[in-house]
């Protein structure tokens, strides 16, 4: 999957839980009456103003936005059961299985990679995390000589990595080395 697929991959799935918060509150919001409308697109506009011209002519008065502060929803993430995660984003909770997670985790960290700043090239004092024992693993031999291995992660799922032949060698010498 090359980077443009993944940040579509990443966008839908945004879009899907922005859609899952932000339709239901849609709901529930009064309609705007005209005098604070929103501004319109140059075709809507027209549309509009014909419109306006066959019965009357009204004077539409546009509030300045960046006079309103908009408040960042908050984002809350609980463990209700063993095989559940709730996320409440802006009052709107929605529960996620094992599989959502998997995907959630795989949307994260493709994003993740193409972000600066890069993650510390040091482990963190007090990092936090799980690691798992004699994970399974499957390697493959690029056309250009690389070799690409993926480990199965308990938590992160299959997580690939790309090798250089000096870096292979180097590998070998860490894991063997007494």
């Amino acid at each position: 999957m090359n980077l443009h697929e993944q940040l579509g991959a990443l966008e839908l799935g945004v879009d899907q839980l922005i859609q899952a918060v932000v339709a239901p509150q849609a709901e529930n919001i009064p309609e705007t009456p005209v005098e604070h409308a929103a501004p319109q697109a140059p075709a809507q506009q027209a549309a509009s103003e014909s419109n306006a011209e066959a019965t009357e002519t009204e004077a539409v008065v546009v509030e300045d936005e960046a006079a309103a502060p908009k408040l960042q929803p908050t984002l809350e993430i609980n463990r209700p059961a063993q095989n559940e995660i709730t996320m409440t984003i802006g009052g709107q909770t929605v529960a996620l299985r094992a599989e959502q997670i998997g995907q959630l985790i795989e949307e994260l960290s493709n994003a993740r990679a193409s972000m600066t700043p890069e993650p510390p090239p040091g482990i963190p004092p007090g990092w936090r995390f799980v690691s798992t024992k004699n994970p399974v693993m499957a390697v493959q031999k690029q056309s250009n000589g690389d070799r690409l291995l993926v480990m199965r992660h308990t938590g992160h799922g299959w997580v690939p990595f790309t090798f250089s032949p000096d870096m292979v060698i180097q590998l070998y010498m860490m894991l063997t080395k007494g």
